[in-house]
């Protein structure tokens, strides 16, 4: 039994004459200061504020107790951002927090390993960029770590897994198979039908730690050249003048 609901019986023994308010604290082990406690009236400006705060809070719902204390600032309320939060949690208001993104992970089938020979190591990655026009452009590219040669750059609107599929072919067939092929999670690379094809071709896959680029160090710095040296100069129109101009740049 709480002190609350002792103290309510306790009242009632002693408005009803049966015994003195010592007694009944004596019997039920309150103190007399407990007993003698009055429920305060809720403030009438605390009141006016707290519908203030729902009022702001359903209108901006996705906003936080700092935002929505400077918004009631602006309609003329002395408050700060402390009373803000303890209202917006008695009332129910307070925004759930964010529950962090689950990053997608490709199995990796061999250990991480430096290249050491001609088809060891491939590495391949994606740049984007947009014609003058406003249109998309994709760019699958993929180096030897060891020759550090480029061994494609294909340019196209959109790149699915089943394109990466039949670009790896060609390359196979023109430079021979890679023991390793390294990558971030992207989904075109983790998708399960090109993983199960790679695993045909008995080429393991490296996948890198997701959020860490620099373990795919070498097709990334080829990249921030790739930009610099040609996407940055040149003023690309159409698909077809971006594949000349690239394709020109891969050969120089």
């Amino acid at each position: 039994m709480s002190p609350g609901h002792k103290r309510q019986i306790a009242e009632k023994l002693v408005s009803g004459g049966h015994c003195t308010a010592r007694a009944a604290c004596r019997h039920f082990g309150l103190h007399r200061s407990t007993f003698a406690y009055r429920v305060k009236q809720p403030d009438a400006w605390l009141s006016k504020l707290k519908s203030a705060v729902r009022r702001v809070s359903n209108q901006y719902p996705e906003m936080g107790y700092p935002k929505i204390a400077r918004l009631l600032k602006r309609e003329g309320w002395s408050v700060g951002g402390r009373i803000v939060q303890r209202l917006r949690r008695e009332l129910g208001l307070a925004v759930p927090a964010k529950k962090p993104k689950r990053r997608r992970r490709g199995p990796s089938t061999g250990i991480p390993t430096k290249a050491k020979h001609r088809n060891h190591v491939w590495t391949w990655d994606f740049v984007h960029e947009t014609t003058m026009r406003g249109g998309t452009l994709r760019m699958l590219n993929i180096l030897d770590e060891y020759t550090r040669e480029c061994l494609c750059i294909h340019v196209d609107r959109r790149i699915n897994a089943r394109k990466v599929r039949r670009i790896i072919s060609a390359l196979i067939e023109r430079h021979g198979t890679p023991e390793h092929i390294r990558s971030d999670n992207g989904s075109e690379f983790i998708e399960r039908g090109l993983r199960r094809w790679l695993a045909e071709k008995t080429i393991k896959t490296l996948y890198i730690e997701p959020g860490s680029p620099w373990q795919n160090g070498y097709v990334e710095s080829f990249n921030a050249r790739f930009r610099e040296e040609c996407l940055n100069r040149e003023q690309l129109w159409t698909l077809t003048e971006a594949r000349v101009v690239i394709e020109d740049w891969r050969w120089k």
